[in-house]
């Protein structure tokens, strides 16, 4: 009886010795399949380059056509270039402010073109968000136009796929100051959110045309310089 127990354990003993090694073997198998075919998906870009003490704004724009002349009178007084992220149907009912800021030096990305949630579209549909808006863009710059920052900041997988496949980066953000709250975030609050913990080398600022970011904008600025970075377009610092 002790040789069939004794017999019963070593077989148990080396079922587990297979199952593990069959586990392990399948787990590599998946891993090299993944490194041979790679997905579509891409991580969006949260930050710039880490080992430099570049910093970048950039300024989402949908609406606030009234805002945007003086946010460029701040940068231009500032010596500063922003990274305005545009829909196409703004850039088609303000094409001025789209020339002022192409003009004035600063960066124009694809904000889509009617501000659709991208989680709630087709890879197609968001492709032709993306198109629809760099089509428009080129009218107005010879610069490559390649980085799009999605609506709500919506980063699923087909948002994601619609960027690679049309040659985009998606870009989020580091720090946002959070400027659409209602009520108004106070101008301490705006500028905290930004120049606070969050602000390191390659940080990604998310900003909107609203009257109390343009109040906040130049003790924003004053500040990140104050703390020894350098301000920069987006595609700069990446």
């Amino acid at each position: 009886m002790k040789f069939i127990l004794l017999s019963k354990k070593r077989l148990v003993y080396g079922a587990v010795v297979v199952l593990i090694s069959i586990i392990a073997l399948a787990g590599m198998f998946i891993m090299l399949s993944k490194d041979a075919v790679p997905t579509l998906q891409m991580d969006p870009y949260y930050q710039g380059n880490i080992n430099d003490p570049n910093v970048a704004l950039t300024i989402n724009v949908d609406w606030g056509e009234e805002i945007i002349p003086g946010m460029l009178d701040v940068l231009k007084e500032k010596n500063v270039k922003a990274t305005f992220f545009i829909t196409g149907r703004f850039a088609d009912k303000f094409p001025d402010i789209i020339k002022t800021i192409v003009k004035e030096g600063h960066e124009i990305g694809n904000h889509g073109y009617s501000h659709p949630h991208p989680d709630q579209i087709s890879v197609e549909e968001n492709k032709n968000e993306i198109l629809k808006t760099h089509n428009i863009l080129k009218n107005f710059t010879d610069d490559d136009i390649n980085l799009f920052a999605p609506p709500y900041g919506e980063r699923g997988q087909n948002c994601l796929n619609a960027c690679k496949e049309l040659g985009y980066k998606t870009i989020l953000w580091t720090a946002d100051t959070v400027d659409w709250q209602v009520p108004a975030p106070s101008v301490s609050t705006l500028v905290e959110r930004v120049t606070g913990k969050k602000l390191t080398n390659g940080a990604i600022i998310l900003m909107h045309p609203k009257a109390h970011t343009l109040e906040a904008l130049p003790q924003i600025i004053e500040t990140i310089e104050k703390k020894g970075y350098v301000l920069k377009k987006v595609s700069e610092i990446l």
